[in-house]
């Protein structure tokens, strides 16, 4: 075998290793029986992206979840009177995992601020490893309702108070 077969193997049993570790800290993936978790770290893939570079575009159903592994990407809403900045995301930070389920054309254009890496799971992977492990369904599901729960009581922690606008605008989890 010639070293670089060899350290070709050795950077993918790192990676593996690496998803493996940032999925366990996940809260979508952190509940999941480990053989679950290794298929899903198995499964991910790393992007890289260079500053202004465009993960996906408004409109368009990228079918993937994302989790910043290093630098910074910038959510971006285009209207009439051009882009307005919605949220940064960096590293540790988790979004997009509603698309696993189905499809959801974005609401807003994603471009990287710095160089970034992100680990990406798709919704096509998502869904075959699910058929494998048809019993983690409910368990993903519970998940992503805690992960509403919390998101809203987050924002009406900082602007139920004071906004009666976001008051009103509330609500997502009785959906």
């Amino acid at each position: 075998m010639s070293s670089s077969t060899e350290s070709s193997k050795t950077s993918a049993s790192c990676e593996f290793e690496g998803n493996l570790e940032v999925l366990r800290q996940m809260p979508f993936f952190a509940e999941m029986p480990m053989e679950t978790v290794k298929v899903f770290a198995y499964l991910c893939t790393r992007e890289s992206y260079k500053p202004d570079d465009v993960l996906f575009h408004q409109g368009e159903d990228d079918a993937q979840a994302y989790h910043v592994l290093s630098g910074t990407v910038r959510v971006v809403l285009s209207t009439p009177d051009g882009e307005a900045t919605v949220k940064e995301y960096g590293e540790g930070e988790t979004f997009g995992v509603l698309t696993l389920v189905g499809s959801m054309p974005r609401l807003f254009t994603l471009k990287a601020v710095t160089e970034a890496t992100c680990l990406q799971l798709t919704r096509e992977r998502f869904t075959k490893t699910l058929e494998q492990f048809p019993d983690l369904m409910p368990r993903f599901l519970q998940s992503l309702v805690a992960s509403v729960r919390e998101w809203e009581r987050k924002f009406l922690g900082e602007h139920g108070g004071e906004c009666e606008s976001c008051r009103r605008k509330a609500g997502v989890s009785l959906l």
